[in-house]
């Protein structure tokens, strides 16, 4: 039995948003700390790991600890009908195992919708030495990733201790977007080993597209030919990052 209550709606709603990128149906974790989500794409490419501690919530009621599996774009698809200002109230029906969704602003709705059989398999956090450090604005990396999106389908992310460089090689164009330290969209850059690593472009612009609404500071790190781990600055306590496998390229 639990009763998650958040005051702002849009918060929830982009927050969900940004899972759902990654995964169609997601296993929650419940307990008496906050609801916590660690998840992988299903061609286990990409990784979530996220988490809203308790005090994130409005109110928090958590009688035992729980999990719930449910289809995300369902949920997303209640949500959006949440005004900005508006509390949603998310609870579970222990008779009819249905999640209940209550939306009260201007009016109140009460939506409720099935939920599935919870995934048993636990997803570990990944074990990596980061190389590098890098501290961007969220509107400066989504701007660098479209430019590269213009003449590839990939992108190949290179640091030293002054910058951070995109370079995009398609059949036709090229594109090197230059991100120097300490600049408006760069604000800070740690470099033990200059590194370097090759990611898919469609990946990265569906998660710092949908996060950038949670967020306007996003951390990357990497070494070469290793995951990429990009954590977004969340103000309420809670976390959101995610892991992005290396495209391996060969000579």
């Amino acid at each position: 039995m639990f009763k998650l209550k958040v005051s702002d709606a849009k918060l929830l709603r982009d927050m969900v948003s940004a899972i759902s990128i990654l995964v169609d149906e997601a296993t929650f974790k419940i307990d008496l700390e906050g609801l916590k989500l660690r998840a992988m794409d299903p061609s286990r490419v990409a990784m979530i790991d996220f988490e809203w501690p308790k005090t994130v919530f409005e109110e928090y009621f958590c009688e035992a600890p729980t999990k719930m599996c449910i289809n995300i774009s369902e949920l997303l698809r209640l949500l959006k009908r949440a005004g900005k200002d508006e509390a949603v109230e998310l609870s579970l029906d222990e008779k009819t195992g249905r999640l209940q969704i209550k939306i009260t602003g201007k009016y109140t709705r009460n939506f409720n919708m099935p939920t599935l059989e919870a995934a048993e398999e636990a997803v570990p956090t990944p074990k990596i030495t980061f190389n590098v450090k890098a501290k961007a604005t969220t509107q400066g990396l989504s701007q660098a990733i479209e430019d590269a999106q213009l003449v590839s389908d990939h992108v190949r992310i290179e640091a030293d201790a002054e910058k951070l460089v995109l370079n995009a090689t398609g059949d036709l164009m090229g594109a090197t977007i230059m991100l120097q330290k300490g600049s408006d969209a760069l604000l800070d850059l740690e470099v033990k080993e200059n590194s370097k690593a090759t990611f898919s472009l469609s990946y990265l612009a569906e998660i710092i597209k949908a996060a950038s609404a949670t967020s306007d500071i996003a951390t990357l790190e990497f070494s070469t030919d290793m995951p990429i781990k990009i954590d977004f600055q969340q103000t309420k306590e809670g976390k959101l990052t995610f892991f992005l496998a290396p495209r391996i390229e060969t000579e």
